[in-house]
């Protein structure tokens, strides 16, 4: 029997249905693990993604210290797919009774001995590459997922597949991380018009319940959504759960509200838009609705606090409280009661700017404390340091804050839809009572220019940092900038010995002193890390491993991939991998480089570029690719024209940043020349209109 959930009255599963029993594919019963608390710190093992079902990304082991960091060095790598260099990898690895179990960027499984770093065994998917995010492990199965909404039980000890089932008819069950729990597994859903939370029956993928992101018809939150927009209104669970299994719930994150042209367009969409932007705490047993946050009403920027949230019991003003950590894209963490969405420590309406034409909602909440990093772009001039404060605004973009609303202007604010905290694993630590998270620094310009989610200016600098706030108080105890975004996927491992582990889009790991932020240790591990650093114990002796394969977000094709699972120990002498090329941390241009030859050192604004046939496009272009061509590469010394198209109907100009070299404006058939006289990129934008942005690079 598979019992339905709804926000009202859901059917409930009969104990059959539910039942931890051993399974046809020769699953064990569950465990004492199985039935941990949310809390439980890793040790032997780190059984789950974000390593136990609070996603507090804890151990408890301590012999890796701030004594002897220093001496930590590879205890054995394992190129899982055989020295793959594509890809993207977004999988963490787990550890279970000395195996490390790891999906590569193919979506491929293999198991791995922990201690000797060998390969026992792989799963070959059948259905093509897919992005994954880690495994789930439990009653004596690996669980994973493959193309076509399909959900793969492999027994733990062979990788020969014990069952497979295809959950169809709730949205794309693909690449969220899988968790699994007192015999239910646990599945969230990505992309798509709707979306729902899954939760199966483990031993053999029969659905349990579910509850939709978007609820239907005569459901609580429908009347949200303005006409029947609910029925393309987005709002999946991209991100894996937490589990209280002593309060009986389960906490899922629902994504941003799309549909409509776009995800920033809401104007036929009016409404709060429920469970869109939410925090949602569901009964782990049947589904039911037991209560909801939102952090975002009325998204239109994409903003969506899509983080798995994170679990923890901390005292508040004197007393002891349970609560949820929420948060987040928008620079702040939503701290919540677990048994009912309270807030503890305060949460406030406060209105925020209105656009009648999107149906704004009036309102949006606010920690009493505030945000942990900017909300405003900063206007910093022209030719002062380079590249200068990570907030600041490329120039000619209408300068706004968190919630300014558009229309069809482009509008820039921070943190953006692709900064913030995004989709990073965040660590709570025991020791500390500190949450941490990795962000990002990622402008976004907003309208409804853009087709998609917003647009990542060319020429941004896009980097980010990691900061430690208090849970008790939600206030930050320490911030570090860092040179990269650390938003996509850069977990966060804290220890028992006041160790913080964090890997970077760089290749390089690092170890920070979790009560400063400061810098201890690094190691190159040959591509870029997207995934948590785990650590585990066999025997006497502790590793600390972490996957490095890369992946495309937010710097593209130039972030190194790879496929290195790596291990670590107190003394181990693996020595590092060779050095990476590293990230283009400036967001590039939309085309490729032009030989300054090929086009007479010349580029014509408000026009596009056809590379293939050299010809310049035959309307005036406001796009981002308004420039012919965006990318010129001349040596030092050229003299570069720049010339406003005769045939644009107004005035255009090139504004170059952030050196400030020039800032011109040229009617119709004016030309400006500039002498290039030193080696760099030099990036530019038109003051008509901002989108429109070329870069010469100079050799």
């Amino acid at each position: 029997m598979t019992a339905v959930a709804a926000t009202v009255g859901p059917t409930v599963a009969s104990p059959a249905a539910t039942a931890a029993a051993p399974g046809p594919g020769g699953g064990k019963p569950p465990s004492a693990a199985d039935l941990a608390r949310f809390d439980t710190p890793g040790d032997v093992d780190f059984p789950k993604v974000g390593g136990n079902l609070g996603n507090q990304n804890y151990t408890s082991l301590r012999s890796i210290n701030r004594g002897n960091v220093r001496r930590l060095g590879g205890a054995w790598v394992n190129r899982i797919e055989g020295g793959l260099a594509s890809g993207n990898s977004q999988s963490t690895a787990v550890a279970v009774d000395g195996v490390l179990y790891i999906e590569s960027a193919p979506g491929n499984v293999i198991a791995v001995d922990g201690v000797t770093g060998e390969t026992r065994w792989r799963y070959d998917q059948t259905r093509g590459t897919l992005t994954r995010r880690g495994v789930a492990v439990g009653g004596g199965y690996v669980y994973t997922k493959s193309n076509d909404n399909y959900v793969v039980a492999l027994d733990q000890e062979t990788g020969q597949v014990a069952w497979e089932r295809q959950v169809n008819g709730y949205g794309n069950i693909e690449k969220v991380a899988v968790v699994y729990a007192d015999g239910l597994l646990f599945c969230g859903t990505n992309d798509g018009a709707r979306g729902a939370a899954i939760a199966l029956d483990a031993r053999n993928g029969d659905v349990v319940w579910h509850f939709w992101g978007i609820p239907g018809p005569g459901e609580f939150g429908n009347d949200s959504w303005e006409g029947d927009s609910w029925m393309q209104g987005g709002a999946t669970p991209w991100i894996h759960p937490a589990v209280d299994p002593e309060l009986g719930l389960s906490f899922w994150t629902f994504g941003n509200a799309r549909g409509n042209n776009s995800s920033q367009d809401g104007s036929r969409r009016g409404g709060m838009n429920l469970f869109a932007n939410s925090i949602v705490a569901l009964d782990m047993r049947t589904g039911a609705y037991r209560w909801h946050f939102q952090s975002v009403h009325h998204d239109i920027w994409d903003m969506d606090n899509v983080m798995a949230p994170v679990l923890a019991d901390v005292r508040i003003k004197g007393r002891q409280h349970k609560v949820v950590v929420y948060g987040s894209k928008t620079g702040m963490f939503y701290i919540l009661d677990r048994a009912d969405g309270t807030a503890p420590l305060g949460i406030v309406e406060r209105p925020v700017p209105q656009e009648p034409r999107q149906k704004t909602w009036p309102t949006q909440p606010y920690p009493v404390q505030g945000a942990w990093t900017e909300t405003r772009v900063v206007d910093q001039p022209l030719g002062t340091s380079v590249p200068g404060d990570p907030n600041r605004a490329v120039p000619n973009y209408k300068q706004g804050a968190l919630y300014d609303p558009h229309w069809d202007t482009p509008i820039l604010s921070i943190p953006g839809h692709g900064g913030g905290a995004d989709w990073s694993h965040m660590s709570f630590s025991h020791r500390t009572g500190l949450v941490y998270t990795g962000f990002g620094y990622v402008a976004a310009a907003h309208s409804l220019t853009e087709s998609s989610n917003g647009l990542r200016p060319p020429g941004e600098y896009q980097t980010g940092g990691v900061v430690a706030v208090d849970v008790s108080t939600n206030k930050v105890k320490w911030k570090q900038r860092m040179p990269y975004s650390l938003a996509h996927g850069n977990g966060i491992l804290t220890t028992a010995s006041d160790l913080m582990f964090i890997g970077q889009p760089d290749g390089n790991l690092l170890a920070m002193d979790a009560r400063t932020g400061r810098e201890l240790w690094r190691f190159q591990t040959g591509a870029a890390i997207s995934s948590s650093p785990i650590m585990y114990r066999v025997g006497d002796r502790e590793y600390l491993a972490v996957y490095a394969g890369g992946t495309s977000i937010p710097y593209g094709n130039s972030a190194p991939r790879g496929d290195f699972l790596w291990a670590f120990e107190i003394g181990g002498d693996l020595g590092p991998a060779p050095t990476p090329p590293p990230p283009v941390v400036r967001r590039p241009v939309s085309g490729g480089p032009v030989d300054g030859t090929a086009v007479a050192n010349t580029v014509v604004i408000g026009r596009t570029y056809d590379a293939g046939s050299g010809t310049i496009g035959q309307t005036e272009s406001f796009t981002v690719a308004g420039m012919a061509p965006t990318h010129l590469r001349v040596p030092v010394g050229t003299t570069v024209t720049f010339t406003n198209h005769p045939g644009n109907a107004g005035q255009r100009g090139v504004t170059q940043f952030f050196e400030g070299l020039f800032d011109v404006r040229l009617d119709p058939g004016e030309s400006f020349r500039y002498t290039f006289t030193r080696p760099g990129e030099y990036f530019f934008n038109d003051p008509g209109s901002p989108r429109s942005t070329g870069k010469i690079e100079v050799y």
